[in-house]
């Protein structure tokens, strides 16, 4: 399970990479595709928010239940996970009004989304390097095994990196140079 929520953390990687490439391009006033960025916060609201953050907070919440002397750790994950979700909701807003033609001081969008892509880096490495470690160190085959079953009933088909590009992220797919399909 931990090799898949990595496995997430390279694609997301790839994502922020992307956006800060555009980033580049707006304060150099180049022109760049509104509707590419909407793409990224659209696949990270998708896939992170309804997915990936759930699936680590379950192993977090039996961690805490199962591994961890009550009070012993914070609840920093998921408060992390619900800032990611709001400053997600946030960005979308403003490339959608952005893309309504809305008048948007450029300073102001290009300072939200470097905040965005600092607060995905930051969490995505505190992740790797605290939670993941001590997960990794804490549970056992049959903990795994468990949460393996666990998720299995709610697994879904990733819409960007899965087996099947799906079409809202088509142009996001071609993008990163990915197969449609495998």
């Amino acid at each position: 399970m931990l090799s898949s929520l990595h496995k997430d953390h390279l694609n997301i990687a790839k994502l922020l990479q992307l956006l800060k490439y555009k980033l580049v391009a707006i304060r150099g006033e180049q022109p760049i595709s509104y509707f590419l960025i909407r793409d990224v916060v659209d696949y990270l609201r998708e896939v992170s928010d309804k997915y990936h953050h759930p699936k680590e907070d379950m192993i977090y919440d039996y961690y805490l239940k199962y591994r961890v002397v009550e009070g012993e750790v914070a609840n920093r994950l998921h408060e992390e996970h619900a800032k990611l979700l709001e400053a997600g909701t946030e960005l979308k807003e403003m490339v959608e009004m952005i893309l309504m033609d809305a008048v948007i001081p450029l300073d102001q969008f290009t300072a939200r989304l470097e905040q965005f892509i600092e607060q995905q880096e930051a969490h995505m490495n505190y992740e790797e390097g605290v939670i993941f470690p001590h997960l990794r160190d804490s549970l056992t085959e049959d903990d795994w095994r468990h949460l393996e079953q666990l998720w299995h009933n709610r697994a879904e088909n990733d819409p960007l990196f899965g087996a099947e590009v799906s079409q809202h992220f088509q142009a996001l797919a071609r993008q990163l140079s990915l197969p449609l399909s495998s």
